[in-house]
């Protein structure tokens, strides 16, 4: 099993900026994707950012240009910088893994990983 434990989520005025920091632990895993994704309230969760193992990215149209994803292969670790924060970013941020190699098995389809979620809340 995989573990993922999120942090950096809080209140911020429009405009302002924050990060979010996510860490994979576990025994004998590698990661492949990792990304963000989010959830208002009566909204369904929705792909925000994601980064591949070799580094390629994807956003979702509403953030491109203004949150950019980051990884650490090493340690692990996912990061989400977000600027020019707007009212409508306010949700749950849930961090995502797959893995096709998690506890020395080896799958053929990958298996999902979650965070427990970390509330943005911006201001207008």
């Amino acid at each position: 099993q995989v573990q993922l434990v999120e942090s950096g989520g809080g209140l911020v005025q429009a405009g302002g900026s924050l990060r979010l920091s996510c860490a994979a632990s576990g025994r004998r895993f590698s990661i492949n994707t990792m990304g963000w994704y989010r959830q208002a309230p009566g909204k369904q969760r929705e792909l925000v950012a994601s980064i591949t193992a070799s580094g390629m990215t994807d956003y979702a149209e509403s953030v491109r240009g203004r949150f950019t994803i980051s990884r650490d292969n090493a340690k692990n670790t996912v990061d989400l910088q977000m600027n020019s924060l707007k009212p409508e970013d306010t949700a749950v941020y849930y961090c995502n893994a797959d893995s096709h190699y998690s506890g020395g098995v080896y799958y053929t389809d990958p298996l999902m990983y979650w965070g427990q979620g970390t509330q943005v809340t911006v201001s207008s």
